[in-house]
């Protein structure tokens, strides 16, 4: 009779992946390769302008260098006062259209499939456009001006509050719900109970953070004409006045700053 070696298995050859993974992770490198060449071929980059690129990076530096400060009162002022505007108006607006969205997309609070997919379909209808398009849509509509990037804002916004919503409504502890339910409290009580305590915080946090990032994207709002410091800014770059242009971008960046400053202590205090 043979006598197994105990040390055999130690001499085993291991491998991470079985055969069948090496090949699926060679064959999806080799699927990235080639989208990554079709996508080069197909964006057609001319290689003498990648090579020129540095050198005229620099001369347009060198022509913003120094930036013309007397133009920022009362110009760049009015337009930066209005981007928030535009940014604050969106961001409430975009709450009164997504928290109803929010509770039929919930399905421990609307349990009805048709209006869930319904929901769900208005939720990825706004987060799939992007707010230029929804500018240009509305200045159609509108015409040129802040009511156009307010719209474009608060129905870009729609798409992202409700979705996070519907999130932290369907993680609410179904206890208190349970509890008032079974003490006969009609549906506004157990909402205003049993379920906002439970989303509050999340609430907020989504309250801000969508107004954080509502300012930063109706700083371009106005490269359509929707209103916002984005009229002034396309305004200087089609008159070439790179000086201007070079002071509108800091403008745009100290608000910014402030805002994510503002917008992180104010989350640290209500959550």
């Amino acid at each position: 009779m043979a006598v197994r070696d105990p040390a055999a298995p130690l001499r085993r050859e291991w491998h991470r992946f079985t055969p069948a993974e090496r090949l699926a992770r060679w064959a999806l490198g080799l699927v990235c390769v080639a989208a990554l060449v079709w996508a080069v071929r197909a964006i057609d980059i001319i290689p003498e302008f990648l090579a020129d690129a540095p050198e005229q990076m620099a001369d347009l530096l060198v022509r913003m260098w120094p930036p013309d400060l007397a133009h920022y009162y009362p110009a760049v002022h009015v337009a930066l006062i209005e981007t928030l505007h535009i940014a604050t108006l969106g961001t409430i607006l975009s709450f009164f259209l997504a928290v109803p969205v929010a509770l039929m997309a919930a399905r421990n609070i609307c349990r009805v499939k048709a209006l869930n997919l319904l929901a769900q379909l208005i939720l990825v209808s706004s987060r799939s456009v992007n707010s230029l398009v929804w500018a240009l849509i509305f200045v159609a509509v509108f015409g040129p001006g802040p009511a156009a990037g307010t719209m474009a804002i608060a129905c870009r916004s729609v798409g992202f509050v409700g979705k996070l919503l519907a999130e932290a409504l369907e993680e609410t502890a179904p206890g208190p719900q349970e509890a008032l339910r079974a003490a006969g409290a009609p549906w506004g009580h157990i909402m205003a109970k049993g379920i906002w305590p439970q989303v509050q915080p999340a609430f907020w946090g989504i309250a801000l953070f969508r107004w954080d990032i509502n300012v930063r994207e109706s700083a371009v709002l106005g490269l359509v004409g929707a209103g916002g410091i984005g009229v002034v800014l396309d305004d200087a770059i089609n008159f070439f006045q790179w000086e201007r242009v070079a002071t509108v971008l800091l403008a745009v960046l100290a608000v910014v700053v402030v805002a994510e400053v503002v917008v992180t202590r104010i989350r640290a205090r209500l959550i």
